[in-house]
């Protein structure tokens, strides 16, 4: 008879007891509860105007979601834990361990929501969730996060040309060129972004009457920040591929700048895409500090648009849009490197072959 494979979400279920069952599948209500019946009381109630929502938060309704979400949560985590190491089999230990998680989690969120709803929740829905108020800045913010996406892909595009090449410098066993690759690189580390953008333009651009507006000026500096983190990368990519390719390929004839280019460079590029495209995620973000400038109407990124839009209206919903901008851009990205990450430990992506 063919061996049941121990794998999969049919053989993790049926290696389950009855007690971690009930553990796994009440850490997981205590949540659903919270989640899913938090968001059901405010569509109830209506996610306009703000004081709909002030009212779901603070209904008897939610009070009860609450209580059971608490009580779920900790008798999930009391059980999982009083029980894990019991269970005969690692998935139902697996299963209990889970539940008392999510049942912990189920107790924070559901406390955290309990300390809110005893405050003003009637004044903080009105200065944060008037959400009526954003309908007709759609367009703007939209714009905004088209702004804010070229703005880190030019400045990412600079960065990775200039770190490659900083990069190069630094290895060089020449001090003539490593000493001001080095300079460089700790210049612009070393010093606040926001003190970059702020000496570029009204030091550098204004002060010498330079033909460059704000929004140059923003992606320059960018770019030459993100060059400087770029070659850190760069250096240690190059610096993990193994001498003995480097030795080898001299061997056989090749040149110095040959070796880099077609042994060794590609191999480091490979290894350092994750980290780049961290640095990229942290560059959208930093975007942020070009508010500092002065942009156009036109030119804004989402934290400019969101802090002109609350000069308007003195109310603080924007700044709320302006974080579920960031969010939509920089989430997917995210995703993108963990799934890369996973792609290249896991073998089918050759590194250093």
């Amino acid at each position: 008879m063919e061996e049941y494979p121990r794998q999969g979400v049919r053989w993790f279920v049926g290696e389950q007891t009855a007690l971690s069952s009930v553990v796994a599948l009440a850490g997981a209500a205590a949540l659903l509860v919270l989640v899913v019946g938090t968001l059901g009381v405010v569509s109830a109630y209506g996610w306009t105007p703000s004081t709909s929502i002030a009212a779901a938060i603070t209904s008897g309704a939610q009070l009860t979601l609450l209580l059971t979400a608490l009580g779920l949560g900790a008798a999930a985590m009391a059980a999982g834990t009083a029980t894990f190491r019991r269970a005969p089999t690692k998935p139902s230990r697996e299963a209990t361990i889970s539940g008392a998680a999510l049942g912990a989690q189920a107790i924070m969120l559901a406390a955290l929501l309990l300390w809110f709803r005893s405050g003003d929740v009637e004044t903080f829905a009105r200065n944060f969730l008037e959400l009526d108020l954003l309908g007709e800045f759609v367009p703007r913010f939209l714009r905004a996060a088209l702004n804010t996406l070229i703005l880190a892909v030019a400045g990412q595009a600079i960065g990775i040309v200039l770190g490659l090449v900083l990069a190069v410098l630094v290895i060089s066993s020449r001090p003539v060129l490593r000493a001001p690759a080095r300079l460089y690189i700790n210049l612009f580390r070393g010093t606040p972004l926001l003190w970059q953008l702020s000496f570029f333009f009204f030091g550098i651009a204004l002060g010498l009457r330079l033909s460059l507006g704000p929004y140059e000026v923003a992606i320059l500096v960018l770019g030459l920040n993100a060059g400087a983190y770029s070659a850190e990368v760069f250096r240690a990519g190059i610096q993990s591929i193994e001498r003995a390719q480097f030795e080898a390929a001299r061997s056989l004839g090749m040149s110095y700048p040959a070796t880099l280019r077609l042994v060794i460079l590609p191999q480091a590029i490979r290894r350092v895409f994750p980290p780049l495209t961290n640095e990229f995620v942290i560059l959208i973000k930093d975007t942020s500090l070009t508010a500092v400038l002065g942009l156009t109407l036109s030119q804004q990124e989402l934290m400019t648009a969101g802090r002109d839009i609350f000069a308007q209206t003195f109310n603080a919903t924007p700044f709320l849009a302006s974080a579920a901008g960031y969010l939509a851009v920089t989430l997917p990205l995210i995703r993108f490197v963990n799934w890369l990450e996973r792609r290249m430990h896991s073998g089918l992506t050759v590194i250093g072959a």
